[in-house]
């Protein structure tokens, strides 16, 4: 049986907290009454991708925020993947917090940092794993990508579906990367990207689903605000 994904290519107001909240849980609703078994957003989706905006505490949240409540309550039996700058206890991450209303917080943490990004995170410790609609899925997020290692060690854990949340700007190959990555350990690949202008550049686009022979199940028409809805699996 197939997993239903909602890919949402979103464009965060960067440091804009209350904005990105309420739209979130928008589309959120959107994709659980289309069916969604798995709604994934893109790297820092609650903040925008803005390193700078790590200073101010509120930019912050940790698994069980309370502010998340109403996108938990919105994903119902679904999960969602958002993504933030998260508290674990004393560690900084860039990661995905997996909410849905019936069960506590997952933390998918980013493994592989870019540039600056160690600054302000730690590094994670290879992805996590869940299971959703029958399928063990395995989350990674942006860089973490181009180490073929990171999704070996998905597939060497049996996972089957490896989605990840990104920011790729015009002229990166994210399709390439996400194909590549399909074919090398045999898994369908799923990709959301932050849509807009992202540090003033155009965003590339191209949110989407790849099967394992590398071939496009289905991909964004456009570099801003769009949701893709596709069975995988």
């Amino acid at each position: 049986m197939s997993m239903n994904v909602a890919v949402v290519q979103s464009v965060p107001d960067n440091g804009d907290l209350d904005a990105n909240l309420q739209r979130t849980r928008e589309l959120v609703e959107q994709a659980v009454a289309r069916g969604a078994d798995l709604v994934l957003f893109p790297e820092l989706s609650l903040t925008g991708y803005d390193l700078a905006i790590a200073t101010d505490e509120r930019m912050w949240f940790r698994p069980g925020d309370a502010r998340l409540a109403p996108i938990r309550r919105a994903a119902g039996s679904s999960v969602v993947a958002v993504g933030a700058f998260v508290h674990d206890g004393p560690r900084r991450l860039i990661a995905q917090l997996l909410l849905r209303a019936d069960a506590p917080d997952l933390l998918a943490p980013k493994t592989h940092l870019h540039g600056a990004e160690s600054d302000v995170a730690e590094p994670g410790d290879g992805p996590l794993i869940t299971r959703i609609a029958g399928h063990d899925v395995a989350f990674a997020i942006c860089y973490d990508t181009a180490f073929p290692a990171h999704a070996e060690a998905a597939a060497t854990a049996g996972a089957e579906i490896y989605v990840t949340s990104v920011l790729f700007t015009e002229g990166e190959d994210l399709p390439g990367r996400m194909a590549s990555r399909a074919v090398d350990h045999g898994l369908f690949t799923v990709a959301a990207n932050l849509g807009g202008h992202q540090l003033g550049q155009r965003s590339a686009g191209d949110s989407g689903i790849w099967a394992p022979d590398g071939s496009c199940v289905a991909r964004t028409t456009g570099a801003d605000e769009e949701i893709l809805f596709a069975p995988v699996g």
